[in-house]
């Protein structure tokens, strides 16, 4: 019998998913000048409330992925975004975050934050943001197959529909988020599909009515249809734009795949001078790449058209990328928001930016990428961390003759050491705060908000 105690320790796959997050994103590559990551809050082992072998991988952790976790009985939240950035004097139900985190921790559920460490790593989120604007190399297909093989997450449609409500009252929803051609996308100098561009004097008796907001649906095989314009490799030079520092990569345990001209904050893409690229075909690689989405922010320069303006420099950074690509100069600036002023200065030195809104930078990278690595090396993890225990619980067992309380503690965690199941979801409810609302022109009066 295992005579471990775990009155006041995580559960042992808890230290199961920190070990593999810590593996793929280490944490000393995070910027600490501002960031908070790492295991936020850890959850005490309780046997009456024995979680599922189970991660849900988020952007946010909201109050709706809080009660998704709980509902699902899974044992620990990974959220990209730290749910706490500052020192706390309290925890009170008051504060909706801190609500949520009450409400985790009365389950046994942790959470972990690793934010900026996955920007930095090769292959993170800021390489992935890249790959949707240049393709993958030849090379690179066969782990781009493994993660397209992941079974599909779809976003959870609006008030509560089922999927399959959601397809029946439009059917024709996937094919028209899809650009077909530039010619669909843009006309007479505005960024609109060409179908939502109405001559005032055709539509006289039509009711002007707005859609509900729209989300991009990202999953991990997204990129799989035939007129996918990410099928075509652009061929380009990466740089890393701010380096990590030597002293933060020589500490990680095995440093020997990441070095400074692989690691660190923000990328900048350079193709060759003889090959720039169309603005508009980059909009449309970005569109499919991000699960093509109703519309985003795009601005150019006031003296020029859009369908007009070639790309030879791209600087990306997830999330708000104001700070990383202020000076790269870079044609078009890639990242999920600007502010105001910082959009105004790139447009008046002649360049152009794509924002996607700050989390929808984010997201598809958990369905796409995240999610099947910290599948694969999380069973790993846990099949070590499982042996670990039991191996420790033999040595602790002939030595000691334990008592009526322990023994009843130590049966259940023989039971949650006996499961070797791993499971990894992504959030169905975890979204941007931002949807996109379209007008539409129709006789048949559409779905007011």
């Amino acid at each position: 019998m295992i005579s471990y105690t775990t009155s006041s320790a995580a559960s042992p796959f808890t230290e199961a998913v920190v070990s593999s997050m810590r593996r793929l994103y280490p944490e000393a590559l995070a910027d600490k000048s501002f960031d908070n990551t790492g295991l936020l809050l850890e959850a005490p082992f309780d046997s009456l409330r024995r979680q599922m072998n189970s991660v849900l991988l988020t952007v946010d952790l909201t109050q709706a992925v809080a009660s998704e976790a709980i509902e699902n009985k899974h044992c620990c939240v990974v959220a990209y975004h730290p749910i706490i950035f500052r020192g706390l004097k309290s925890l009170t139900l008051a504060d909706s975050q801190q609500s949520s985190l009450l409400r985790l921790a009365l389950e046994g559920i942790s959470v972990y934050c690793p934010h900026t460490a996955v920007d930095a790593v090769p292959g993170g989120m800021t390489d992935w943001l890249c790959d949707i604007v240049t393709g993958t190399p030849p090379e690179k297909t066969t782990s781009v197959s493994k993660a397209e093989s992941i079974p599909q997450e779809t976003a959870q449609p609006p008030d509560g529909e089922s999927n399959s409500q959601s397809q029946t009252k439009n059917p024709q929803q996937n094919s028209d988020l899809q650009p077909k051609s530039e010619d669909d996308v843009f006309n007479d100098d505005v960024a609109l599909p060409r179908s939502a561009i109405k001559s005032s004097t055709k539509r006289p008796h039509m009711k002007r009515s707005y859609s509900k907001p729209v989300y991009p649906q990202s999953s991990s095989n997204q990129n799989s249809n035939s007129n996918n314009p990410l099928t075509t490799y652009l061929p380009h030079t990466r740089t890393v734009l701010h380096p990590s520092p030597m002293s933060s990569i020589s500490s990680i345990p095995s440093p020997s795949s990441y070095s400074q001209d692989n690691t660190g904050f923000g990328r900048l893409l350079t193709f060759p001078h003889t090959e720039p690229q169309h603005l508009t075909h980059l909009i449309e690689r970005i569109a499919f790449g991000v699960g093509t989405p109703k519309g985003f922010p795009v601005a150019i320069p006031q003296d020029q058209q859009v369908e007009d303006i070639m790309i030879r420099t791209v600087g990306v950074c997830p999330g708000s990328g104001a700070g990383v690509l202020k000076d790269c100069g870079a044609d078009l600036i890639f990242t999920g928001e600007l502010a105001h002023h910082d959009a105004l200065a790139v447009t008046e030195r002649g360049g152009c930016v794509v924002g996607l809104f700050h989390s929808n930078s984010e997201r598809g990278f958990l369905h796409a990428v995240m999610r099947g690595r910290l599948e694969g090396l999380l069973k790993e993890e846990w099949a070590r961390v499982r042996a670990q225990y039991l191996e420790r619980g033999d040595k602790e067992g002939e030595d000691g003759d334990g008592d009526g309380d322990r023994a009843v503690v130590n049966e259940e965690l023989e039971d949650a050491l006996a499961d070797e199941s791993v499971n990894v979801e992504v959030s169905r409810v975890d979204r941007d705060p931002y949807g996109i609302v379209v007008l539409e022109g129709s006789q048949v009066e559409g779905m007011k908000i």
